[in-house]
């Protein structure tokens, strides 16, 4: 697979998570992170500080790769001095080894920074296991990291053609495939039918899982399926879908070198991959 985040390249070492004294040792690696903007050196690589170097923050283990251990600080903002770069900007540039632990990171921090608050009493939460989990010192609730799930589909038709359309907040002429959030007590299979037929109005009835890719903007993880639709007349949901269009595989590389059509980022989201394997190689034109 080719894109961002598509597989975890270090060990998370879970098992040290509750004794920092296993953990935090003189020659620890850490990334230094506010939000989704991560400390970087000049060029597309990670700034790594030493334990005494770095800030006042909510500590997070990342784990051990390469025989080293790696750790992350989240602060609010990352100082200017470390040349904060949004993770998303970095994604296609970084070493896999690196995108691995940063993404890691960048999805316990904004966890971290948005649940401060026990949602049973309202108390003032800590943090305990090295990051990874939130503990009400008032009711004892314990609060473990969220992930949303989303399904994102690729449509094609009963002839191969596939649909792109366009979200109403994108400039003219920015096209990806469908997406949604997974609702409670429903199958992936489920969702991706309810999704395209609220979104389109298609009817799909073979829905086939892929890949999935995590996407912590704030907290989803993206499950990649190809979708068939057994009907074509599309019927528009404008809250969601401002654009939609079928087309074959000349259709849409013509669109792209005209420049009428401009499509995600390779090597990015899982979007491009899924549109790519169904065209049978690599497209021109990113975001």
């Amino acid at each position: 697979m080719d894109f961002a985040f598509d597989r975890a390249r270090h060990d998370r070492a879970g098992n040290l998570r509750r004794r920092d004294e296993l953990w935090r040792t003189p020659d620890l690696r850490v990334l230094v992170l506010g939000g989704e903007h991560v400390a970087t050196v000049d060029g597309p690589a990670l700034r790594w500080v030493t334990i005494d170097e770095a800030p006042d923050g909510e500590w997070i283990l990342l784990g051990d790769q390469n025989g080293r251990r790696h750790a992350a600080v989240a602060v609010p903002r990352v100082p200017a001095e470390l040349a904060p770069v949004s993770i998303r900007t970095l994604a296609p540039l970084l070493d896999p080894d690196e995108l691995s632990l940063a993404i890691h990171a960048v999805g316990l921090a904004r966890w971290l920074q948005a649940h401060t608050y026990c949602s049973r009493c309202g108390e003032y939460l800590y943090t305990d296991q090295a990051g990874h989990l939130r503990v009400c010192p008032s009711c004892g609730t314990e609060h473990y990291p969220r992930t949303d799930p989303a399904v994102i589909m690729l449509v094609t038709d009963l002839d191969d053609r596939v649909l792109l359309a366009r979200n109403p907040r994108w400039p003219e002429g920015r096209f990806s495939t469908l997406a949604g959030f997974v609702e409670p007590g429903e199958t992936l299979e489920d969702a991706v039918r309810r999704e395209v037929a609220e979104e389109v109005g298609l009817v799909v009835d073979e829905a086939t899982y892929l890949a999935s890719q995590p996407w912590p903007f704030p907290q989803s993880l993206m499950l990649g399926f190809n979708a068939r639709a057994t009907t074509t007349d599309l019927v528009l949901d404008p809250t969601e879908i401002a654009e939609a269009r079928w087309f074959t595989r000349a259709e849409l590389l013509e669109a792209i070198e005209a420049e009428q059509l401009v499509l995600p980022p390779p090597k990015v989201s899982i979007s491009r991959w899924l549109i790519e394997q169904w065209y049978g190689g690599d497209l021109p034109g990113a975001w």
